[in-house]
């Protein structure tokens, strides 16, 4: 074929273009995202994940939650998330500036983790999450590799979570970072960007 390499060179070209557009053109537009800084709250949001919590990010990652979980509200008219009280809005961009891997998900076996935190009614605590991870539920696996038992020894760890047959069952460091970067999971700041777009009203039309 005579114009096999010219045809070979502009598939070629119509690639890169289109891949320095979608990829590389969304990159600079979102890898320009700061925090955004609220004068009435005197502070700017997200803001970064830090101490247990920030270790905690790196277990759930390790353990494979995004598997079950997704960290993505979607806006009204796409599902029913904010219905089922998993966010009072739909997740944006920069919500995730901060996080070197967002764990969105791709499957929701279990519920979106995104606003756990500020989950209403009720928000899980420190407890219950430590206890779902031992004794796992109808819907949920135990992870009883994260808890070692340890003889007692005069008072009990803090950390303990039952005491049984001389025997105190203890959250490893892995089990409360955990706990700690899922009890740090709050996007409930309103973004301007996150606020849906009124429809613009058409104009009357004047009677003929």
């Amino acid at each position: 074929m005579k114009n096999g390499p010219v045809l070979f060179l502009g598939l070629l070209v119509a690639m890169g273009v289109s891949f320095g557009g979608l990829v590389l053109g969304s990159h600079e537009q979102l890898g320009r995202l700061a925090p955004y800084y609220d004068d009435n709250e005197s502070g700017s949001f997200p803001q970064r994940t830090s101490g247990l919590a920030a270790r905690g990010q790196l277990v759930y990652a390790d353990l494979g939650c995004a598997a079950c979980h997704t960290q993505q509200v979607r806006r009204p008219d796409y599902g029913s998330d904010q219905a089922r009280g998993w966010g009072t809005r739909q997740s944006v961009a920069r919500d995730y500036i901060y996080q070197a891997r967002p764990q969105l998900g791709a499957s929701r076996l279990g519920p979106d983790l995104t606003n756990l935190a500020a989950r209403k009614p009720t928000a899980p605590t420190d407890a219950s999450l430590t206890t779902l991870l031992y004794n796992g539920s109808s819907t949920h696996p135990s992870y009883k590799f994260l808890f070692e038992s340890r003889p007692i020894s005069g008072e009990l760890s803090a950390q303990a979570l039952k005491v049984s047959g001389g025997l105190q069952i203890v959250a490893t460091e892995r089990a409360q970072t955990l706990v700690a970067y899922l009890l740090s999971l709050n996007t409930s700041y309103d973004y301007p960007e996150a606020r849906p777009v009124a429809a613009e009203k058409k104009a009357e039309e004047p009677k003929k």
